[in-house]
């Protein structure tokens, strides 16, 4: 089978398709044909290895985190699930490998694909809506009644954000780009600000949360606007020890990211707002969940109009990385 894979960690956003075994399938596995697979900015922390001490991979390695497909094989313990059936899934942490015309998948790692949509619209969903699903319940520990800004908002995360923010009961305030305006609006976001005509930092009354999707140089801002006993969850500023300490990682990584992290938590400490840092994990259960509300609301992510094929994955990467997608940039794999 065709498959995207890099050969070693590189700062260079290249990878090259190869000709691999379809992979066998444990007793707990499925095997799917995978249909469309997402090309999300995780790519490029794969590639580059800037994510190694959370997960370091066996070289070559197979890319893509997130996909739709139709179920080929099952393997003999697995239930609730049959042959020719659509799903989707983000791919366990350990063992990705979207970016191929089949893939072997954790039975506890996928859901049947929600009927309105399409492969390709399908494979928008997974990644995003576990993010904000695990971000929202597990990390802020999020209640009704309080509110939730998400700065940079507008994107694919907040597409999935937005609505399951809502569902809990919060008020949720995003900036972003005038163009995204209305449809974070019609998602069900409370306030929109355009960040090219207004300052977040100096409108806003203090909120009870921030999820952070645009990395280190907005934190001070951020800080500066969650009440004290606040939480601010990052997408992208980096771990620190709460984080490896959640995953249960050994004791010497958990020293290691303490001091990577230190400079973060202790700007957050001196405001009395707990700093987190998370990494999406695969879960079945939970993605049963964002179907849910998926299904209930009708919810179709926006995905960009530009097609790739595997052949165009570098492409595909720089589209993603610099050249302002409008929507969730896919590979049209088994379409």
């Amino acid at each position: 089978m065709k498959a995207i894979q890099i050969e070693r960690y590189t700062k260079e956003l290249q990878a090259q398709v190869v000709n691999i075994p379809v992979p066998e399938i444990t007793e707990d596995q499925v095997l799917i044909k995978v249909k469309v697979a997402a090309v999300n900015p995780l790519e490029i922390l794969n590639i580059t290895g800037a994510v190694k001490l959370i997960q370091d991979y066996k070289m070559p390695l197979t890319l893509g985190n997130e996909l739709t497909g139709v179920i080929e094989k099952i393997g003999s313990n697995v239930k609730g699930f049959s042959i020719g059936e659509a799903v989707y899934s983000r791919l366990p942490i350990e063992q990705i490998g979207a970016f191929a015309e089949y893939v072997a998948v954790n039975v506890d790692a996928i859901w049947p694909l929600p009927k309105h949509l399409t492969f390709a619209t399908g494979a928008a969903v997974p990644l995003t809506g576990l993010t904000a699903y695990q971000g929202l319940h597990e990390e802020l520990e999020a209640k009704a009644g309080q509110t939730l800004f998400i700065p940079g908002g507008s994107g694919s995360f907040g597409q999935m954000a937005i609505p399951l923010a809502k569902e809990m009961g919060l008020t949720v305030i995003v900036s972003g780009n005038p163009e995204a305006k209305e449809r974070s609006l019609a998602l069900g976001a409370d306030k929109y600000i355009n960040y090219k005509e207004e300052n977040y930092w100096e409108i806003l009354e203090p909120v009870d949360f921030v999820i952070d999707t645009l990395g280190a140089e907005e934190f001070e801002h951020e800080l500066s606007i969650i009440k004290p006993g606040g939480r601010l969850l990052s997408l992208k500023a980096g771990p620190n020890k709460q984080f490896a300490v959640s995953k249960k990682f050994p004791k010497w990584k958990q020293a290691l990211f303490g001091v990577a992290g230190a400079k973060l938590d202790k700007k957050a400490k001196e405001k009395g707002i707990e700093y987190r840092f998370m990494f999406v994990r695969s879960d079945g259960k939970q993605l049963k969940a964002v179907s849910d509300l998926v299904e209930k609301k009708q919810i179709i992510p926006a995905i960009d109009p530009t097609e790739f094929r595997l052949e165009d994955i570098n492409k595909a990467l720089a589209h993603m990385a610099t050249g302002h997608p409008k929507g969730k940039v896919l590979l049209r794999i088994g379409e």
